[in-house]
């Protein structure tokens, strides 16, 4: 067995891999780049022959890991897809979603590749989607490859996926949480039999302070909401639609229930409501905390249309909280948008819950001191920031330390470094040689076949 990295660089990228055993294929994930545009945002689908793949196994339905789902279809035709109900109800509406981004940014910008698909294709590829349940073992058809989907703790419905041939077996961890966040569970992974890991490395350039706790961030973003509301502002939380914001409304809901914030409006915006009313809709069917919870009904200051979806402005008001999507503040997003009359205001804040690549608008917001002026959009004057910016750790991805300590568990023949900026591959490199001499580790360099066993 052996695998080729898809992805075209040895980065964070459009997540896809493929797996080769004798005559049979298997290809885990399906990315887009987030960062980049028109072809150049897909992964190298063309190295894999048409027609060739006998399954495709997706991890989650985040963008970096399924936008690129329906071109791989249309390449591999024949090829069944595998993922959890939730991934698919979700991820279905992401790529709705991204049809419609890109038909904007085919007329605004004019990327003449855009849309790389469309809504018909994607109902059409939908009906070869298959739905597997957690740690049960499934035949990929046609081969003698077994494959078992275990938590992976990242976002509801996102999963960590096993491969076993024979005796041999490897572990592809996909985004991985392993501590518990307000709505999802902590990763249920196997320590236990694994030969080969291949292990998202996201964070492996972070060192979070010892004294770190989740309950002393939830703490430190309540005084911040108090704070505003004290100044009479008003607190924008820019959220990823998918997962981010579900959590920080299950998070902010708790804050309220113990008095730690004031009773102010919460307005979701973009994609998020869509997103959240299918997490309603799964939330007795997937492992999560608050089972039977509704978060567009039992969370009592939300203010949302629970009868339609037609997009509606947001209008600024003092005292509100508004989590909206992107995280980044991406250009052509709710929170772009939003911030364009938000953050000149002094009274306001900015609260940053999540990652902001150093290319995005966010990036350069969170980094802004009081009076800078920022572009939040190339196309469009830019900004004053005079609102309070203030960044807070509730990261959906395991720690460096916690993955380090996963790596020690599983003890693997093999480890191989993926989903990383140049550093944080480095650091695990380096880190794992140490505590584990006796195993191999790799960063698959892109397009180069690497022999698991």
């Amino acid at each position: 067995m052996r695998l080729r990295n898809l992805t075209g660089r040895l980065a964070i990228g459009p997540n896809s891999y493929l797996i080769e055993s004798g005559d049979h294929r298997i290809i885990l994930d399906s990315g887009m780049d987030p960062k980049a545009e028109g072809i150049e945002a897909l992964p190298n689908l063309s190295a894999v022959k048409t027609d060739s793949v006998d399954a495709i196994l997706v991890s989650h339905a985040h963008h970096d890991h399924i936008g690129s789902l329906p071109i791989t279809q249309r390449r591999q035709p024949k090829a069944p897809v595998y993922m959890t109900q939730f991934t698919g109800e979700v991820g279905a509406a992401m790529l709705h979603n991204s049809v419609n981004v890109m038909t904007k940014q085919r007329a605004e910008l004019g990327i003449a590749d855009y849309p790389l698909f469309t809504h018909r294709e994607l109902d059409e590829i939908h009906q070869k989607w298959h739905y597997l349940s957690l740690k049960k073992p499934y035949r990929l058809g046609g081969t003698e490859l077994d494959c078992m989907f275990h938590d992976a703790g990242h976002i509801c419905g996102s999963v960590g996926i096993q491969i076993t041939e024979g005796d041999k077996s490897l572990f592809y961890t996909g985004d991985v949480s392993f501590d518990s966040q307000t709505l999802s569970m902590a990763a249920d992974f196997p320590e236990q039999g694994v030969d080969v890991l291949i292990m998202e490395t996201t964070r492996g350039d972070f060192a979070r302070s010892p004294e770190y706790s989740r309950k002393a961030e939830k703490e430190k973003l309540a005084a911040i909401i108090r704070d505003t509301h004290a100044a009479n502002g008003s607190v924008l939380i820019p959220v990823f639609a998918l997962g981010k914001t579900q959590e920080t409304m299950l998070m902010l809901h708790e804050l309220q229930r113990m008095d730690l914030i004031p009773d102010m409006p919460l307005y979701i915006g973009g994609l998020s409501t869509k997103i959240t009313e299918i997490t309603d809709q799964y939330s007795s069917k997937t492992r999560r905390n608050y089972p039977g919870f509704s978060l567009m009904e039992d969370i009592d200051f939300l203010v949302a249309s629970k009868k339609s979806r037609k997009k509606r402005e947001i209008a600024y008001q003092n005292r509100c909280i508004y989590a909206l999507s992107s995280g980044m503040m991406s250009e052509n997003t709710a929170s772009n948008a939003f911030a364009r009359t938000f953050l000149d205001n002094p009274k306001n804040t900015v609260a940053f819950v999540g990652y902001t690549d150093p290319s995005t608008p966010g990036y350069r917001v969170r980094h802004a001191k009081k009076g800078d002026r920022v572009s939040l959009d190339e196309r469009l004057p830019d900004v004053t920031v005079n609102a309070r910016i203030e960044s807070l750790d509730f990261s959906a991805h395991a720690t460096r330390e916690q993955l380090l300590a996963y790596v020690q568990k599983v003890n693997p023949k093999k480890v191989l470094l993926v989903h990383g900026d140049e550093p944080a591959q480095l650091w695990f490199q380096r880190e794992i040689t140490a505590i584990l001499p006796g195993t191999e580790v790799i960063r698959p360099v892109p397009d180069q076949w690497i022999e698991l066993w």
